[in-house]
Parts: structure tokens; C-alpha cells; sequence
């Protein structure tokens, strides 16, 4: 059953509009086009050749503490996210000190999940009720959100913006010089946000996603009105190319050196070392 147009509230329209930046007419269109699924209305402006940005599954609450750091050796890396309402209390240091208590919880007892770190101890507390808490002591919400684990030979971690967002890098070695490069590669990963480490990890869902939306584009161009179907798919491969050059890892320009790529800067640090993995949360 298709949402109907007496359903689709402001709030919802300002919703899309903010993810998006299109217009309020358009949000409402889009919104409509289809059923109230706001990742559909994004795909849908999209085809509809719109600048607009995809929904990214790493965005959090608008406000919050994020804590990203590694066991000592170096082998396990956590993010945990501690979402609250308002900037002021992102910034107290007290709330820092107890994302950063609850971080130190996770490390200690090796957990694995965010209902496992949940119910760990704080303080002969569980995790939930120390939360519990903090919401009687500062009277606006408080929620443990979200919780990244990357296990791998070598982790380096980095923190960005004031608690604002969080890496993780996973790679194949772990010597000082490869570490010190993955955080050159977690800061690259902050700035240009990635989809993937190179082409062949891109989820299959996402390719059909961009290609789909690539099509569409193409064929609403009016210069390739009854263009065979042929040559409509071979110009949306090659968009598709461009589109894995900017948007996975190991393609894109080194943010501190862009006349190589994140892959030639790896192969000079070590020829042999890889990224297996990585994981960036951010808040806004």
C-alpha cells in the first residue's frame, strides 16, 4: 500500500531535506514515489539526476562521545558510541571521562558486542544501569548506540573532531612502520569516506544500487533518447568505474600526497602489507 500524501509529515520532509539538501517540493515527491522508505527516496532524486548525498548506515545521533582505540598489542580495535541530545553535554568533560570509563570496560573484559558490554560491570554496576544513571544526573537522554569490533593482524585506531568520529584500520602486518601508516589510512578513511577497500570487496547490493541509479541517470539525458540499450550500459560501466576510483580505498589519491594512490603509499611503507578491513562511525 502506497504512503498517501496526508501521511507524509513535515518532520519527514525535513528529514530527507537535511540528509540530502534537495528541495522541500522534491523531498515530498520523493517521499511519495516511494512509500515513505527514505533510502528509496534518496535512490529516487538520485536517478532523477540530483546532487544529493546516499545514506550512510556509519552516521549516528547528532550529538555524542565516540571513543576508538586498540588493545595494547595492537591486534583488536573497538569504537563505542555514547549518544546524547545536546552539544553541551557531548562536551562536558565529565560525560568524556565516562564514554571513555565504559571504553576502558570493553578492553578489560574483551567484549564482543554491544549487549555484552551492556551488561558488563562498571563500578559493581552494569554498563545499562551507569547509563541508567546519567540520565537521572543530566535529565536528557543517554544511549550506549553503537558498538564496532576489528580483529586483525595489525589495528590502528584515530579519533576525529572532538569525539565526533571514530576508525578502525584492520591490516595484514604489524610492525611500528605499518601501524604508523594505518593511521595515515584511518585519517584518509575519516576525510574521503570510503565505501570499501577496493573494488572487489564493494558489497554486491551496492554495485547493483549505483548501477541502477547510473542507468536511470543516463537515460533521462536527453542526448541519449533512443540510444540502443548496448551503448546505454557500456557509458554506466564506465561511470561505475569512476565511481569505485573515487569512492574505495585503495584507488583513491592519498589525502597527504594525492599524486599516489592509497595503495601506492602502502606498497612504499611495505609491499606485501594490505587492509583487510575498516570501520568509520561518525556523528551528525
Amino acid at each position: 500500500m502506497n504512503m498517501s500524501t496526508a501521511t507524509i509529515t513535515a518532520a519527514d520532509i525535513n528529514k530527507l531535506r537535511q540528509t540530502t539538501g534537495a528541495g522541500m517540493m522534491d523531498c515530498r515527491k520523493a517521499l511519495v514515489e516511494s512509500d515513505g522508505d527514505f533510502e528509496k527516496a534518496i535512490d529516487y532524486l538520485r536517478k532523477k539526476g540530483q546532487k544529493v548525498a546516499a545514506l550512510r548506515s556509519d552516521r549516528e545521533a547528532k550529538e555524542g562521545v565516540i571513543i576508538a582505540t586498540t588493545t595494547p598489542d595492537n591486534k583488536t580495535g573497538l569504537i563505542t558510541t555514547l549518544a546524547c541530545e545536546t552539544d553541551f553535554v557531548a562536551k562536558n568533560a565529565d560525560f568524556v571521562a565516562f564514554a571513555r570509563s565504559i571504553m576502558d570496560v570493553a578492553l578489560k573484559n574483551n567484549v564482543h558486542s554491544l549487549d555484552e558490554l551492556l551488561a558488563a560491570k562498571l563500578d559493581g554496576a552494569s554498563i545499562s544501569d551507569k547509563i541508567n544513571d546519567q540520565v537521572a544526573k543530566i535529565g536528557e537522554k543517554v544511549q550506549l548506540t553503537r558498538f564496532e569490533r576489528v580483529d586483525a593482524t595489525g589495528v590502528a585506531a584515530y579519533i576525529h573532531g572532538a569525539y565526533r568520529m571514530g576508525v578502525l584500520v584492520g591490516l595484514s602486518k604489524n610492525s611500528p612502520a605499518v601501524l604508523e601508516a594505518g593511521r595515515d589510512i584511518a585519517m584518509q578513511i575519516a576525510a574521503m569516506n570510503p565505501v570499501a577497500v577496493d573494488a572487489d570487496s564493494v558489497p554486491a547490493e551496492t554495485i547493483a544500487r549505483e548501477k541502477a541509479i547510473v542507468t536511470e541517470q543516463i537515460r533521462n539525458d536527453p542526448k541519449m533518447a533512443g540510444k540502443p540499450d548496448e551503448m546505454i550500459d557500456k557509458i554506466a560501466v564506465g561511470k561505475l568505474n569512476a565511481f569505485f576510483k573515487e569512492n574505495t580505498l585503495a584507488a583513491q589519491p592519498f589525502v597527504k600526497d594525492s599524486s599516489k594512490t592509497v595503495s601506492d603509499y602502502l606498497k612504499a611503507v611495505d609491499s606485501e602489507v594490505k587492509v583487510t578491513l575498516f570501520r568509520r562511525v561518525q556523528l551528525g
